[in-house]
């Protein structure tokens, strides 16, 4: 059995955890900041090229000085694990459910937070001892799709990413999702206070999303 009970206490601050895609070094410490001083304490980085490996090692270093955690996101290969463990990540996420992944993962003591899409993806994600679920790509599936997957699977603990934004995050914390990832979001001054108003709502930060 390989399980992710950690993400219990890395998400246990928020309801919303912060994606960085392909920013770059600078800009993405400075959105990871952004995201820091609005209260999301986690942050994911996707690994796509070197220079996202090179912003995952420089956002994790600065994370780790601030007590944050900083996890590598698109994390599709064994290789993949080991760059994101090289760069100081300390979680993996993935868009699908791959178990060479989330085995090597668990192995180099980072959580492994594999995706899924379907009632038969996460019936095999639960049985391997994962209850920490990406609902990916979220938008897709919709709100809906989480309080159908509750029902068979009540302990599944979904983290929705693809498509969130101010805008709609709250509706999948509503329908019963732990947390909402979002991205772009962080770029755009105009959707912070909403974002901070979904942080400052006990609905959403106990209720809600817990």
């Amino acid at each position: 059995m390989i399980g992710n009970e950690q993400f219990n206490e890395v998400f246990a601050a928020a309801p919303l955890m912060a994606i960085l895609r392909g920013m770059g070094a600078e800009r993405s410490l400075a959105v990871a900041t952004t995201a820091w001083d609005l209260g999301i304490d986690v942050v994911e980085l996707p690994i796509q090229t070197p220079e996202d490996l090179r912003a995952l090692e420089r956002v994790a270093a600065a994370g780790r000085e601030r007590g944050k955690v900083v996890g590598a996101g698109t994390v599709v290969s064994v290789e993949h694990v080991r760059s994101a463990a090289q760069a100081g990540a300390q979680f993996t996420v993935s868009p699908g459910l791959d178990l060479e992944v989330v085995r090597a993962s668990a192995q180099a003591g980072m959580p492994p937070l594999p995706g899924v899409a379907t009632a038969t993806e996460v019936q095999l994600a639960l049985a391997t001892g994962l209850t920490w679920l990406k609902a990916f790509p979220a938008s897709v599936l919709g709100p809906s799709w989480i309080k159908a997957m509750h029902g068979p699977f009540p302990q599944a603990k979904f983290v929705t990413t693809g498509g969130m934004d101010a805008g709609n995050a709250g509706g999948f914390l509503l329908a019963g999702a732990r947390v909402a990832a979002v991205g772009s979001a962080l770029d755009d001054p105009s959707q912070l206070p909403q974002l901070a108003a979904l942080l400052g709502n006990d609905g959403l930060g106990t209720t809600g999303a817990r």
